[in-house]
């Protein structure tokens, strides 16, 4: 699983409030490939535990990089959890054994199977393996899937996603737009725009987006959302924000984005979105 391309990878800082983001991907997944609730909740709890481990233990107080793999396989689901941390403190042995506070009873109960290996650039790579009676294989993100990234934001971005194929970005990329701007305390009717927004997104990307793989880069400051939509076609960008038929993608980025322009990243585009609540 650490060897082969995930179908999402997910990109945050350890802070508590990124668990957040991280359950609600995990939902969108089991919402896309009709996930039992049963099923959906053992996984986003194990999950949750490693991603705890990260925030709390990985780098002993200090800031520094989540990410999380999900691999989507004939009827299971695979999640890595990885840190850059300072790795564990021995190898687990027994159910009974809580490594750095990292629930291992909890994970190895709920996961059909789990390992933790060292990760290649130290750390701890947490590899669990759940039961999905209703997924199946999907082509995942190319080996350099997730390497045409979005210019840089201002800052590091909050979260950065990379979703293959686009259509598994129906549910989540909605999800974690909502939950975004919940963190950047937008009121309730700005972040129901944010949802809008994200919703029009998805529905319209099948046919801007170069090739079958999405990537978004969000930067979460107080009252304000800045987001990277990306590899976009040649001229596919602005096409779709010149459209004018009311409910049409254009048209929810001109009524809801406070601002939007086309960047140019080499052979793609990327259409930059920005959301601000004053109030």
């Amino acid at each position: 699983m650490a060897d082969s391309p995930p179908n999402v990878r997910l990109n945050l800082a350890n802070t508590p409030e990124n668990v957040v983001v991280v359950r609600e991907m995990l939902s969108g997944v089991g919402e896309a490939i009709g996930l039992d609730h049963s099923d959906l909740n053992d996984v986003r709890t194990a999950v949750t535990e490693a991603c705890n481990n990260v925030v709390l233990h990985a780098y002993e107080g200090d800031p520094g990089p989540l990410e999380v793999q999900l691999h989507l396989a004939s009827r299971s689901l695979g999640v890595v959890v990885r840190d850059q941390g300072v790795g564990l403190p021995g190898e687990p042995k027994s159910l009974e054994t809580d490594t750095g506070g990292i629930g291992l009873h909890v994970i190895q109960t709920l996961a059909q199977t789990v390992e933790f290996v060292e990760g290649e650039r130290g750390g701890t790579d947490v590899r669990m393996w759940f039961k999905a009676p209703q997924a199946s294989a999907l082509v995942p993100l190319r080996a350099d899937g997730d390497q045409a990234r979005t210019l840089a934001l201002p800052g590091r971005p909050t979260a950065t996603i990379c979703i293959a194929p686009i259509s598994l970005a129906r549910t989540i990329l909605p999800r974690l737009m909502i939950t975004l701007a919940a963190h950047a305390h937008f009121s309730t009717d700005r972040i129901s725009d944010a949802q809008l927004l994200a919703d029009a997104l998805v529905e319209h990307a099948q046919a801007a987006i170069r090739g079958d793989k999405l990537s978004v880069d969000v930067s979460v400051e107080p009252r304000d959302l800045e987001v990277h939509i990306s590899p976009m076609g040649i001229g596919l960008a602005q096409q779709l924000i010149k459209q004018t038929e009311l409910g049409e993608l254009g048209g929810v980025i001109e009524q809801l984005a406070d601002r939007h322009e086309v960047l140019h990243t080499g052979a793609h585009e990327t259409l930059a979105l920005r959301l601000s609540d004053p109030r």
